[in-house]
């Protein structure tokens, strides 16, 4: 029996096929939420639907293979929640993906050609499609998964760090419009972004035994971090930096 901040909660999962993205599917289930993945990926995503669904019998998980670069299909993959579950609580952007080079004079443009759409135009059609949903719910949250490179870039990171740093922006930008539609009375909805170093997994730690991975988030952890922002009031995480490393 759930009782919590997430319980009855329609979640949609962005980027849901990873590693962190079945994390996530699995902390959000447990939590009582219902969860819509989705991934360009149907296979591993059915995988990641499956894994969640098996770990808790009760709970409703389920999957959906959406092209985020096309802004209609993502527009019609938020109604369709909202019309099959009755509204939208949250969505959760877990899109990513890395280029980085060996020196700055190194870095190939066409990185950021791929960057930008992973990085950038994913956050720009998931935000555009769920603000109005998310606006609706007394507890909507929309959450950017980004990393602590965005505040610190180094050399041989300049697209990746770019390309973050403007998905924040973009996402502060929402925040923005959720804090003016609340007016005095503060916003019933939020946008925040939560910062890692980087990600780790069981497989990793697998493939790099002796590897320390020094202030990286487990991805358990990040799910965990991930569902705790529900049990704040929206005044107090729209617009924030969540910090799951430390700060550059």
């Amino acid at each position: 029996m759930h009782n919590g901040a997430l319980s009855g909660a329609v979640i949609a999962v962005a980027g849901a096929g990873g590693p962190a993205g079945r994390a996530t599917l699995q902390r959000l289930a447990d939590a009582g939420a219902t969860v819509v993945g989705s991934d360009n990926d149907p296979e591993r995503l059915a995988e990641a639907v499956d894994a969640a669904s098996y770990a808790h019998g009760g709970a409703t998980v389920v999957g959906d293979t959406v092209d985020l670069l096309d802004l209609q299909a993502t527009q019609d993959w938020a109604n369709r929640i909202e019309k099959d579950f009755g509204r939208v609580d949250g969505l959760v952007h877990l899109v990513g993906g890395w280029r980085g080079s060996e020196t700055f004079t190194k870095t190939r443009l066409d990185d950021w050609d791929l960057l930008e759409l992973l990085l950038i135009r994913t956050v720009q059609h998931t935000s555009l499609a769920f603000h109005e949903p998310l606006q609706r719910s007394h507890r909507g949250r929309y959450l950017l998964i980004s990393a602590a490179g965005a505040s610190r870039p180094t050399a041989g990171n300049a697209a990746y760090a770019a390309a973050k740093a403007a998905a924040e922006a973009w996402t502060l930008a929402m925040a923005d419009y959720f804090a003016k539609a609340g007016g005095e009375q503060g916003p019933n909805a939020a946008a925040a972004i939560l910062v890692v170093k980087a990600l780790v997994h069981d497989a990793m730690r697998a493939d790099r035994p002796h590897a320390k991975f020094a202030g990286f988030t487990d991805v358990g952890d990040l799910a965990e971090a991930i569902a705790r922002v529900w049990d704040k009031p929206a005044a107090e995480v729209n617009g924030q930096r969540l910090w799951l490393t430390e700060k550059p």
